[in-house]
């Protein structure tokens, strides 16, 4: 196993946040050296830092105080030469580093003879088994996420049509307003989120169109939440397509294949199975079906209708990350594995649907952390 070096705060990077599962807003060292756990930061974090079981360094022990009398800018200070002088005392002289390491970093520590090697895929699997405070978030941010596409849900469903628009109790039923309601049940649930997706009619089937504006009557409306639970950095995904009022034949089309393929990507999604395996079923059951995917376009074609995305992908710290469930997802499933299943249709100009569960992979089988129906009508 190679030595680690990671140089962040644990806001921002989900590699740091994983190692040290507390929040740490300020920059600072974190280094493994023959698996021995080890930071370099603030007097001000040794103790909380201690306190997760890792053996904790004020940079005071690294000539912090000195270079700061002699000058030397405390950004320099705090990020080149106490990081450097960490290094040397733990015994660091080359180390498998995240691809978000920062370059004035990185560039100082080289210069000084430590080899640093960037490496995605070591930090990426290192995250991927979920262990008990991950999971624990993760069921807390996607609880909020249900109990919030409920509030929309119902909203949406005390809504009345007159003179071909939607109103509820005199307000114009727009994508805002659903946000808004959506918003106030995060907050009560004690989650985050920047923002999410609620778009309707020809928005939802454009990528990550985060949507805007007053729902006609008869048009989808595709509503896509990824909260984060604050305690442990963890996100939640799931996405639920609606109509308010009648559904166009062609939605209502959509929505027979894209349950459908949620529920057999579902049974397969096992421990031992590519990714990439899970994502050509669907496409394959959606072919048959004359619906056209990536799976057989010619290449260097853009599709836009049909299915043109990938099936999934991990959750955890990070709202997409490993292992992926599409083209090039060839890693093998394994328990503790967190994803989405997503399958979606869509044809440009009118719309689409998306339905995605969160989905824990365990010995025993798929686990479904989505508690959700998948009515098409409020």
């Amino acid at each position: 196993m190679p030595d680690v070096l990671i140089f962040s705060d644990t806001e921002t990077s989900a590699e740091m946040r994983h190692e040290v599962p507390i929040t740490v807003p300020d920059p600072f060292l974190y280094a493994e050296k023959d698996g021995k756990k080890m930071t370099a930061g603030t007097a001000f974090e040794v103790e909380r830092i201690a306190s997760v079981g890792i053996e904790a360094h004020a940079l005071e022990e690294f000539g912090y105080d000195e270079l700061l009398a002699e000058g030397v800018p405390r950004l320099e200070v705090v990020a080149l030469h106490t990081p450097l002088n960490a290094c040397r005392a733990f015994g660091i002289e080359s180390a498998s580093i995240p691809w978000g390491f920062p370059t004035f970093v990185a560039d100082h520590l080289r210069a000084n003879g430590i080899t640093l090697t960037p490496d995605y895929a070591l930090f990426a699997e290192r995250r991927r088994v979920k262990n008990e405070a991950e999971l624990a978030g993760i069921r807390r941010a996607q609880g909020a996420a249900d109990a919030a596409m409920g509030a929309a849900r119902d909203l949406m469903a005390k809504a009345e049509r007159s003179n071909g628009s939607l109103s509820v109790d005199g307000e114009p039923l727009t994508s805002e307003l659903l946000k808004a309601a959506i918003r106030r049940v995060f907050t009560d649930h004690g989650v985050a989120s920047d923002d999410f997706i609620v778009s309707h009619g020809a928005q939802t089937a454009i990528g990550h169109e985060l949507g805007s504006g007053p729902i006609a009557p008869d048009e989808p409306v595709v509503i896509d939440l990824w909260p984060k639970d604050p305690e442990s950095g963890c996100y939640a995904d799931m996405t639920r397509t609606f109509v308010v009022g009648t559904p166009p034949d062609e939605l209502v089309e959509y929505h027979r294949l894209v349950k459908e393929a949620l529920d057999r990507s579902l049974e397969a999604t096992k421990a031992g199975t590519p990714g990439v395996e899970i994502y050509e079923l669907v496409c394959r059951f959606f072919e048959e079906n004359g619906q056209p995917t990536i799976l057989s376009k010619p290449a260097g074609e853009v599709l836009q209708d049909g299915f043109f995305h990938g099936l999934g992908h991990g959750v955890g710290l990070q709202v997409h990350e490993q292992p992926s469930l599409g083209r090039g997802g060839t890693a093998e499933l394994v328990p503790g594995d967190v994803v989405t299943l997503e399958p979606g249709l869509y044809r440009q100009g009118f719309g689409g649907c998306r339905l995605e569960d969160l989905i824990l992979v365990t010995e025993d089988g798929p686990e479904n952390l989505t508690d959700f129906p998948y009515d098409l009508t409020p």
